[in-house]
């Protein structure tokens, strides 16, 4: 028989009958039953070998006939020796042959749009009138976008306070889900290195002393009572997998798209410490400005009663007039209790986020009036977005996992083949140990090929796959939900500086409305009702404004968290 293995086979998917791998695995039966299990007679007397020598498989040493043997024993040596050399150099040329099954991961393509969004029209005047001063106001408080721009590396640093940059920092350097996302990326690659080593030999010193008697059953009848012996041994053992399918080159780069997912999840966990620190920080200020506004209500409800008595005990109001000051007093003292708990929970998160209990510690008294406002917001392509999103870079490091899974349960359809040596030395406890008549050696080659189980390694070959095919599908879908958030933030912030410029006007007018109640209310043209109501209405505007205000940097942060941010752990 001849066994011809072409290095130009490649094993992509296994097949029954495929000609290399079946080829490979006879090669290597007929080498050990021939070259190992038979002795120098047999290999004498072998038939068809008797004056002539056998054909043998190209590239493996010849089988040795009596003038090898001879010649071997002059030389020192032997013929398991020249058996055991022919097998390295089948093993090393299975080796050589090696390929890696299953496919190669490729970025898959994204159906990039050339912009995030349709473009709203501006309205059009009718019968072609000029821009109105209201729209006028609103392009005054509109944030520009700079296409083709990335944040900057510290984003936050754009809103210039130094008690936010202060406070982002404190929760990088404290945060404990940020420091156990870290720990879990350290772990990552300290399995990618673990898993790498088996492409190496493993090495391991073994050892051992005893004492043992060895029952009839050992070697037959022929031989009984042997006696009673204690041993000593030491020695070195060296074990090798050969990876001819690649097996464990997929189960290494598995482990390296493992780690790289770590790498983006811990990304994605600071990216969003940040922009929680910034958001926190915008929701305090918002409360704290809320809080003065209804403060300096109640402030002018209590003037008003004070007021509406004096004219009371005047004779110059009725009874009524007193009952309505005191009522929207205590209705606008109920504003208070709701705001202070906003306030205290935003204050809270914001110790969490930095790593401190809320009973230990309180964060700066942010201002609306100390956070500047970035008038131009770098947008990035969004080409560059999936090179910059972490959340799109933990998808594609999954489905880089799922691909090189495909591989490993493709690489375990095929035969295992293990190579075994061990030297060392076994004597008596009255004998020398380290001793050439000591010396013991072995080298065995082992193949393990699934004949039956079930379907099981099939089947979980075929949920590779189908995970593979899970993993492209969301990667796709968090792509496109990544549009869309880039999207919703940039209409958002075009939406916000309409909103801000229109309370602002509605300001405007109820703080002028509320003067003119006063004087009305003060020359008796008007009651009291008029002015409480006019005080409804401007704290209903300032309200709305602040919110408007507050909600302008927050949808700033969620356009930055959008894009990706800008520096990485």
């Amino acid at each position: 028989m001849t066994c011809v293995i072409s290095p130009r086979e490649t094993v992509r998917q296994p097949k029954r009958g495929s000609s290399s791998l079946h080829a490979l695995v006879e090669c290597i039966a007929m080498f050990v039953a021939s070259a190992l299990q038979r002795p120098e007679s047999d290999i004498r007397a072998s038939a068809g070998c008797a004056g002539a020598r056998c054909r043998e498989p190209e590239g493996i040493l010849p089988k040795a006939t009596k003038r090898d043997v001879a010649s071997a024993g002059g030389s020192g040596v032997t013929p398991c020796r020249v058996a055991a050399h022919g097998l390295v150099i089948v093993l090393a040329g299975a080796g050589l042959c090696a390929c890696a099954v299953g496919p190669d991961f490729k970025r898959p393509a994204i159906a990039t749009p050339a912009a995030y969004r349709v473009p709203e029209e501006p309205p059009t005047p009718a019968g072609g009138e000029e821009t109105s001063g209201s729209e006028s106001a609103a392009s005054a408080y509109a944030q520009r976008f700079i296409t083709a721009a990335n944040p900057a590396d510290r984003w936050w640093t754009v809103f210039a306070s130094r008690d936010l940059d202060a406070l982002v920092q404190e929760a990088i350097t404290r945060n404990h889900t940020l420091a156990a996302a870290q720990a879990t990326v350290a772990e990552a690659r300290e399995l990618v290195k673990a898993e790498a080593g088996n492409r190496y030999p493993q090495l391991t010193l073994e050892g051992g002393a005893g004492r043992q008697r060895y029952g009839a059953q050992f070697l037959g009848p022929f031989i009984n009572n042997l006696p009673t012996f204690s041993y000593v041994s030491a020695g070195l053992a060296v074990q090798y997998r050969v990876d001819y399918t690649g097996g464990i080159a997929r189960s290494v780069e598995q482990r390296e798209a493992l780690a790289q997912y770590q790498r983006s999840e811990a990304d994605a966990t600071y990216l969003s410490l940040t922009g929680g620190v910034v958001a926190g920080a915008t929701q305090v200020a918002a409360a704290l400005a809320v809080t003065g506004a209804v403060a300096e209500l109640l402030a002018e409800d209590r003037s008003n009663l004070d007021l509406v008595r004096t004219a009371f005990a005047n004779g110059s109001v009725t009874r009524v007039d007193v009952l309505t000051a005191e009522s929207q007093l205590a209705t606008d003292e109920a504003l208070l209790p709701p705001l202070r708990q906003q306030l205290a929970a935003a204050r809270h998160a914001l110790a969490v986020l930095t790593g401190h209990a809320p009973g230990e510690w309180t964060p700066p008294d942010f201002s609306l009036s100390a956070l500047r406002l970035p008038m131009q917001l770098p947008v990035s392509l969004p080409s560059e977005l999936a090179h910059r999103r972490p959340d799109i870079l933990a998808a594609e490091a999954q489905l880089h996992a799922a691909t090189a899974a495909v591989g490993v349960a493709t690489a375990n359809l095929y035969p295992q083949i293990t190579l075994t040596a061990t030297g060392g030395w076994q004597s008596l406890p009255d004998q020398m140990l380290f001793t050439r008549s000591s010396a013991a050696w072995s080298l065995i080659s082992g193949i393990t090929a699934p004949l039956f189980d079930g379907g099981t390694l099939r089947a979980e070959r075929r949920a590779a796959v189908d995970e593979l095919r899970s993993s492209a599908a969301r990667y796709q879908e968090v792509v496109l939900e990544s549009f869309g958030q880039v999207a919703d933030a940039l209409d958002a912030l075009t939406h916000d500086g309409q909103l801000v410029a229109a309370q602002t006007n509605a300001l405007a007018s109820a703080t002028s409305n509320v003067e003119l109640a006063r004087e009305s209310y003060a020359v008796g043209n008007s009651g009291i009702l008029q002015v409480i109501d006019a005080q409804r209405r401007r704290l209903d505007a300032q309200v709305g404004f602040l919110h408007a205000e507050a909600q302008q940097y927050l949808d700033t942060t969620q356009l930055f968290l959008a894009l990706g941010g800008g520096d990485r752990l």
